[in-house]
C-alpha cells in the first residue's frame, strides 16, 4: 500500500477538494455492495454501522443471476471496471478457498439467425481486442464442456468465454459482514433510514424507523433499488429505471451442467444440490402486479422457460419448479454505475449498480478507499453522481 497523505479536517491541498477526517461510516443496504464497502471499511480501520431496512442479501442480492462476466459491457471504461471485479473475485476466492460462493465455469453463448449470429461474432471480436478471453467454438466442441446438453439444436458458431461464472450472493454477503463484524461493524437488520441529517458542513449521521439515530462522518449509500429514496433523503436526485427480473429454480436433477449457457430461449446455470437456475427477458415480462400490491408470474411463462431448459438438456424432463422468485434490478438512469464521492455534498457516497454481482468487490473496495480520503478518481471519474 502506498504512501497517504494524512487527512485534516477541512484542509486543502492545492487542486484538491475539501476532506474530513472519517471515523464513523454509516453503510445503507446490505447487499453485496453493503457487504463489501462495509468489510473494506473495517478493514482499513473505520468504525462502521451496516444498516438494512430488511435481512442482509434479503433484497436483490437474494434474487440475482448473479453472473460475472464483461463480454458486452461498453463504454470501454465500464468494461475494464468488470474485468477488474472478475480478478477481484478470483484473489476473495484465493484468500478463502472454503468459501464455495465462487464458480469460474465460463459462459456459452450462441444465437438464433444470421443477424444474431453475426452480432455474437462482433462481440467476440470485440472483447479480443480488449484482451478479453473468448473463442468461437464449433458444434462438435460442446459436449466436451456440456456433456448433457443435446447438440443436435445447436448452431455452427458458439461463443466461449472460460474466465467467466456465477457467485453464490448470499454466502458472500455472510463472509463479507463475517470479516466486518469481525473487524468491529455493526449490522443493524429490519430498520428502515428514514433520514439523513447533513450540516454546513455535509452528512451529520442518519435516522432509522425505530427512532435510533446514528452519527456518522460519512454515508455509503448502497440501498440497490431504493438507492433513488436514500438519495432524495440527503437532498440529491438519482435517476433510476429499475426493472423486475424473474429467476426460475428446480428441483434437484442428476444431470452434468457446469457452466452459464446463454441460448436463445434460455439463460440458465447451476445453483447448488443439482437444482438449475433458469431465466429469461421474456419471463420478466410476465410480472404482474396487484392493486395491492402482490407481486406474481404467468405461469404459462414460466412453464414455457422451463421447457427450453429440457429442450437443451433432456436428463431434466422430470424435474419441477421448486421456486420462482422476482428480483428488482437497481439500475441507474444510464445504465452505468453511479460509484463514489458527491462533491456537492461531504461525506455522501454512493455504490449502486447493475451487475452488482460482479463490481461488488472491486468498485466496493474503490468507494471504501474514497471515503477514508484516498484519491480514487483514476478508476471512479466515469461513474460519478454528477453525471447527472
Amino acid at each position: 500500500m502506498g504512501w497517504r497523505r494524512p487527512l485534516i479536517r477541512g484542509g486543502r491541498w492545492p487542486g484538491d477538494r475539501v476532506i474530513r477526517m472519517v471515523g464513523n461510516v454509516v453503510v445503507v443496504g446490505a447487499g453485496v455492495y453493503g457487504a463489501a464497502v462495509s468489510e473494506s471499511l473495517t478493514r482499513r480501520g473505520a468504525r462502521v454501522v451496516v444498516v438494512d431496512a430488511g435481512a442482509p442479501a434479503g433484497g436483490t442480492s437474494g434474487a440475482t443471476f448473479s453472473w460475472t462476466n464483461s463480454c458486452g459491457k461498453q463504454p470501454r471504461a465500464y468494461h475494464d471496471l468488470n474485468v477488474a471485479g472478475m480478478e477481484a473475485h478470483r484473489r476473495l476466492a484465493d484468500d478463502a478457498p472454503g468459501g464455495g460462493w465462487y464458480h469460474e465455469g465460463g459462459n456459452l453463448e450462441w444465437a438464433d439467425g444470421e443477424a444474431g449470429r453475426a452480432e455474437l461474432r462482433a462481440k467476440v471480436a470485440r472483447v479480443l481486442e480488449y484482451g478479453y478471453e473468448a473463442r468461437l467454438l464449433g458444434r462438435a466442441d460442446v459436449p466436451a464442456l456440456e456433456p448433457d446438453l443435446d447438440p443436435t439444436g445447436l448452431p455452427d458458431e458458439i461463443a466461449y468465454f472460460p474466465r467467466e461464472g456465477w457467485v453464490e450472493p448470499v454466502p458472500l454477503v455472510g463472509h463479507l459482514l463475517a470479516r466486518a463484524t469481525s473487524g468491529g461493524a455493526e449490522v443493524v437488520r429490519n430498520d428502515a433510514v428514514t433520514a439523513v441529517e447533513t450540516g454546513a458542513d455535509g452528512v451529520r449521521g442518519v435516522r432509522l424507523a425505530s427512532g435510533r439515530g446514528i452519527a456518522a462522518d460519512a454515508v455509503v449509500n448502497c440501498a440497490g433499488p431504493r438507492a433513488a429514496e436514500i438519495a432524495r433523503l440527503a437532498g440529491l436526485d438519482l435517476p433510476m429505471r429499475n426493472t423486475r427480473g424473474v429467476l426460475v429454480y428446480t428441483s434437484p436433477a442428476a444431470v452434468s451442467v457446469s457452466h452459464v449457457v446463454h441460448a436463445p430461449r434460455v439463460h440458465l446455470r447451476p445453483d447448488g444440490a443439482g437444482r438449475l437456475l433458469l431465466h429469461t427477458p421474456e419471463v420478466d415480462a410476465a410480472v404482474r402486479v396487484s392493486d395491492a400490491g402482490e407481486v406474481t408470474v404467468d405461469e404459462p411463462a414460466v412453464e414455457k422457460v422451463v421447457e427450453a431448459g429440457r429442450a437443451l438438456y433432456p436428463g431434466i424432463r422430470d424435474v419441477e419448479v421448486e421456486s420462482v422468485r422476482v428480483g428488482e434490478r437497481p439500475i441507474p438512469g444510464d445504465g452505468l454505475p453511479v460509484l463514489g464521492r458527491v462533491a456537492g455534498l461531504s461525506g455522501f457516497h454512493f455504490a449502486v449498480s447493475h451487475s452488482g454481482a460482479t463490481l461488488c468487490l472491486h468498485a466496493g473496495d474503490l468507494v471504501a478507499a474514497e471515503v477514508l480520503g484516498e484519491d480514487r478518481d483514476d478508476a471512479l471519474a466515469p461513474f460519478r453522481f454528477e453525471r447527472f
